[in-house]
């Protein structure tokens, strides 16, 4: 196939958005939209009419048309799932199919269209790779803003030094005019009490002459007319280059602070502890204290099956009484099968599990103790395939378009690993852009998040006692597309991969150790597509 241009145009034929992907006029293509509301065929439900060059293949769009202009040799069956696609792009990217909103994000809808056909020849893309593209960030534009935000903050700094040099002349000035210098006698010609209103307009605390220094012509008196000009001409570069900054008041009290705020304040973010644990209970360390932690990531698919599942752990083994560091640790049974694809890793000091018995962690040497008063992993896993079996929630997501325009959507979850308990659930759903929800039936908690126009759905805790729920809600729209990706957030008690402890044997005498052991699961990426 070949699409020469894919154009949105009025029932008159008034081109409003024209995208061409081979090498045509300007006149040619209004020429080719002006003739073709003369082209359709009336009582006919066609949405193709071929002339003696090229064929249309058309869609309304309320008021307007979206139309591909192929040649005659392009496939119809494809130039038609194409078309569907421009058709979604257009829904997706603007409220409504309104002229004014068409013409509002033209270079959106244009970058858009250049995603899906190129050359001529359609891409293998879909709606939601199409969306990924468009909301790409560009590493570009961040160091550019990056420069930016660095010249501001290198002139404001120059601005703070020129202020500081204008107080210090102007205080200058008044300590010559206060000890009655002859200079400034001779310019003031009315002797000394030329020199009495200058102390008392001028000589004002220094934090409110620099929050006032965006008006220089209250600093001007009648009677300066030597150094006091100085002063003046001083002043007015000072307000050229606040204009050239955009009129901010820089010479405010707040210009003691660092020039770029932004930048000291992002590393303490960075470096504020992350409480991953949520409502989990805390756990009382014994002197033999394991802590095992999981970290999910995993991609559903909304028709069924997985498209990848990956589970990282590791177990932290922390002993706080020098008397209990000989000794074993052995594993309790998984309680599902992961097969081969489960694969472990101990620590270099650390024995491998042998084959047909039980998983023991244990020093290669009995004779040695494990470290004491600082924690150590002894043993990493690993899973990564693509069962369902092993998903530890599932999620069902299935929106259904109604005849008046809105859809309806039913939500609902189900535990798959009944020994995990999950705290902290949200499950996002996206909303299409413009609309709210009416819900009808939920359990636990919902609201809207303003920041992704979304529907956060919250459950406080989902075990083996209460592991379903459901919600039902309608909104405005018919596009089932734009619900996904749907998101989901926890924080577990246990672990997916059933890595557990059944018992903690001392190597000397065989006597068993009271610990104690803390198992979280934490999401890195949760998601139906």
């Amino acid at each position: 196939m070949v699409v020469l241009a894919a154009s949105i145009c009025t029932k008159g034929g008034k081109p409003i958005v024209s995208r061409q992907f081979r090498d045509m006029s300007r006149a040619r293509i209004e020429s080719l939209l002006a003739s073709f509301p003369k082209l359709i065929p009336t009582g006919t439900q066609h949405t193709s009419v071929e002339t003696t060059d090229v064929r249309y293949v058309y869609q309304p769009l309320e008021d307007l048309y979206i139309i591909l202009i192929t040649n005659k040799a392009s496939n119809i069956l494809q130039d038609i799932d194409t078309l569907h696609l421009f058709a979604r792009v257009v829904s997706d990217l603007c409220r409504s199919a309104e002229q004014r909103e068409i013409v509002k994000n033209e270079f959106e809808l244009l970058f858009a269209f250049d995603e899906i056909v190129s050359m001529g020849y359609r891409e293998p893309v879909n709606l939601m790779q199409v969306r990924n593209v468009l909301e790409m960030e560009s590493h570009e534009e961040k160091i550019q803003e990056i420069i930016a935000r660095n010249k501001e903050a290198e002139a404001k700094e120059e601005l703070k030094r020129r202020a500081k040099q204008l107080e210090m002349q102007r205080r200058e000035q008044q300590r010559r005019a206060a000890a009655g210098a002859p200079s400034g006698g001779g310019y003031l010609g009315g002797g000394i009490s030329g020199y009495s209103a200058v102390p008392q307009r001028d000589y004002t605390p220094p934090a409110p002459v620099r929050t006032n220094s965006p008006a220089p012509s209250s600093l001007r008196t009648p009677a300066f007319k030597g150094s006091g000009m100085k002063l003046g001409s001083k002043r007015t570069q000072q307000s050229a280059l606040l204009d050239a900054l955009g009129g901010e008041a820089l010479l405010s009290e707040d210009m003691s602070a660092p020039g770029t705020p932004a930048v000291s304040h992002t590393p303490e973010l960075a470096t504020a502890p992350k409480n991953d644990r949520g409502s989990l209970p805390t756990v009382e360390a014994e002197s033999v204290h394991v802590i095992v932690k999981e970290f999910l990531n995993l991609e559903l698919m909304r028709e069924g099956g997985l498209t990848n599942l990956e589970l990282r752990g590791d177990m932290n083994l922390q002993i706080s009484d020098a008397d209990l560091a000989r000794l074993k640790l052995t594993l309790g049974p998984a309680p599902a099968s992961y097969g081969p694809e489960l694969q472990f890793k101990q620590h270099p000091n650390v024995a491998k599990f042998a084959a047909n018995r039980d998983r023991v962690v244990a020093l290669k040497d009995p004779s040695r103790s494990f470290p004491v008063g600082q924690p150590l992993a002894v043993l990493k896993w690993r899973y990564s395939g693509k069962d369902e079996t092993y998903v530890p929630l599932s999620i069902n997501c299935w929106p259904t378009p109604s005849n008046d325009g809105t859809c309806d959507v039913n939500i609902e979850y189900e535990l798959e690993a009944e020994h995990v308990s999950l705290h902290d659930v949200v499950i996002s759903i996206p909303l299409p852009d413009g609309s709210y929800p009416t819900v009808s039936s939920h359990s636990g908690e919902w609201a809207l998040n303003p920041s992704s126009h979304s529907l956060d759905w919250s459950i406080p805790l989902i075990n083996a006692e209460d592991r379903s729920g459901s919600l039902e809600f309608s909104v405005g729209g018919d596009d089932t597309g734009v619900f996904f990706p749907v998101k989901v957030s926890f924080v577990g008690e246990g672990s997916v991969a059933g890595v557990h402890l059944a018992s903690v044997v001392r190597i000397d005498n065989g006597e068993e150790v009271t610990y104690s052991e803390d198992a979280t699961v934490v999401v890195e990426n949760y998601t139906v597509v």
